[in-house]
């Protein structure tokens, strides 16, 4: 079983930035790996991917928040920078196979406030 764990979360003012990075067990080369959050009440989205072919942000924090990927330290995180209230979320780590597999991590609390 492929284990994912987030870590980096915590409080953040408003405008501030936070680092969240995230591990994944087996073959960490081979996985497409994305961010995702889910606020309360909300629907879980996709914020961004990188694999083979290269990186993937969405609209929502294109411009903010950088994803990044060491394969030799099987990290991938997630620079998020003019944070606001509203990305307040858990944030959530997947690791995909070259079969389609997906493997989630448990999440890591982000709260932006002053």
């Amino acid at each position: 079983q492929v284990q994912v764990v987030e870590s980096g979360g915590g409080l953040v003012q408003p405008g501030g930035s936070l680092r969240l990075s995230c591990t994944a067990s087996g073959p960490f080369w081979t996985y497409v790996m994305s961010w995702y959050r889910q606020a309360l009440g909300k629907k879980r989205e996709l914020l961004a991917s990188i694999g083979h072919v290269g990186e993937h942000y969405e609209n929502s924090v294109r411009g903010r928040f950088t994803i990044s990927r060491d394969t030799a330290k099987r990290t991938v995180d997630l620079q998020m920078d003019s944070l606001k209230p509203e990305d307040s979320a858990v944030y959530y780590c997947k690791a995909r196979n070259d079969g389609g597999a997906e493997y989630w991590g448990q999440g890591t609390l982000v709260n932006v406030s002053a």
